[in-house]
């Protein structure tokens, strides 16, 4: 072969080296993104994480400014569920963090695989090269130049020489940067895994301090019914709150039911049925005149008490509608109600958190948050409430056959 012929076989192979790493390029653009997690990501959590433990700082500041006697007990549970709120927020935040990790790691086993291929590949070019140089004697490339028949064909094979040299020592250089690179993906690896073993080792701490958390919140609920007279200054103050919450509930309503009027949108008639707002059928009080549970709750419940549900249990919209009220009260803990037409909410109280904002539509048998024993409450349980042409209505009895009532085949407990 001749020189200049030499030199067009070199060309053609670096235009199709060159095409074939276009074609590839296309190919990493033209294929789809996958979403990724960084260490960014995890550390806008902590950042999170951070600001919440310095809200946890601020309550129990508050709580031991409180003194620990039944005239303050109802301001140290408020405190107490604000503290359990926090960290359950907490929990969630840490159990984002895992999650992300879990990823994380995931990721990085598979770089580190893909780094360890890349290393193997290297690893056996450069053998090749070795044997093939072992193979042509340690003056290979003498032996190239020697047989040069020409001035010209000389030059030729020196830049041919060149470029098997610098070859060489590309495959080298490229071996150690990849050794380099999979020492640092090993560190990266086992650095994100200690991390997220703590933060497992956190997230169990912080659920041993929810769970003593909420004793301590229902043990002050607890507390208020040693002394009579206390127990009915509170009754009192619960009861008044509740009938200023529902008045307000009412204004809401109407003025929501205005707004779509003049929007020249439906008044949001609803008259399907109700379903169960949470999954348990166990009835602990109904409405009307009852013993007051644990000393504290009022003596004319205004609404259904469903019990055995836990502080996990989801608390799901019984009618379709739209959410006028999501907030915390001293009485009803977190609550969140629901506008279901003219003179028609439903009311979802003592949850331990809310998954849903005012204005929110919500469809029936969406989740609105989860059950807890937030306000006057002595354990787990949700407070539901009816009401129909702004009129409280018992669930269990009330509808097109009052036998039956709008939610059926519950079991009462022997002290409903």
């Amino acid at each position: 072969m001749t020189a200049l012929r030499r030199r067009k076989a070199k060309r053609l192979c670096r235009a199709a080296l060159c095409l074939c790493l276009a074609v590839l390029c296309l190919a990493a653009d033209l294929a789809p993104a996958t979403a990724r997690v960084t260490q960014e990501d995890i550390d806008a959590l902590k950042g999170d994480a951070a600001d919440l433990k310095d809200q946890r700082k601020e309550l129990e500041a508050q709580l031991k400014t409180l003194a620990n006697d039944k005239s303050t007990a109802i301001a140290r549970k408020n405190l107490l569920d604000q503290q359990i709120a926090n960290t359950t927020a907490q929990i969630s935040n840490v159990e984002q963090q895992i999650a992300q990790y879990d990823q994380l790691i995931a990721q990085k086993e598979e770089e580190l695989r893909q780094a360890e291929e890349e290393e193997e590949e290297q690893y056996a070019l450069f053998c090749r090269r070795v044997r093939a140089m072992e193979e042509q004697g340690t003056i290979s490339y003498w032996s190239v130049l020697f047989k040069a028949d020409s001035f010209t064909d000389l030059l030729s094979r020196m830049d041919f020489i060149n470029e098997i040299m610098e070859a060489d020592q590309r495959v080298i250089d490229d071996l150690k940067a990849m050794q380099v690179r999979i020492e640092e993906a090993k560190t990266s690896l086992e650095g994100s895994r200690t991390e997220a073993q703590a933060a497992r080792d956190d997230l169990a701490d912080k659920k041993k301090e929810l769970d003593a958390q909420r004793a301590e919140a229902n043990k002050v609920i607890q507390q208020i019914a040693a002394a009579a007279e206390e127990t009915e200054a509170t009754l009192d103050e619960m009861e008044a709150e509740q009938e200023k919450i529902q008045k307000e509930i009412e204004r809401l309503n109407r003025e929501l039911q205005a707004q779509l009027a003049a929007e020249g949108k439906s008044n949001q008639s609803n008259p399907g049925g109700y379903i169960w707002p949470v999954d348990s059928r166990y009835i602990t009080s109904t409405v009307g005149g009852r013993t007051s549970p644990g000393g504290i709750g009022s003596t004319n419940h205004q609404g259904t008490d469903i019990g055995r549900v836990g502080y996990t249990s989801s608390i799901y919209a019984a009618k379709a509608g739209t959410v006028i009220v999501s907030q915390r009260s001293s009485s009803y803990g977190e609550y969140v109600v629901i506008s279901h037409g003219s003179g028609n909410t439903t009311l979802y109280a003592h949850m331990s958190s809310r998954k849903v904002s005012v204005g929110q539509y919500v469809n029936q048998g969406g989740v609105i948050g989860i059950t807890g024993s937030t306000g006057n409450s002595t354990g787990p349980h949700l407070h539901f409430e009816v009401v129909e042409n702004g009129q409280r209505v018992n669930p269990l009895s009330h509808g097109a056959d009052p036998k039956m009532g709008y939610l059926t085949g519950y079991t009462l407990s022997s002290s409903a």
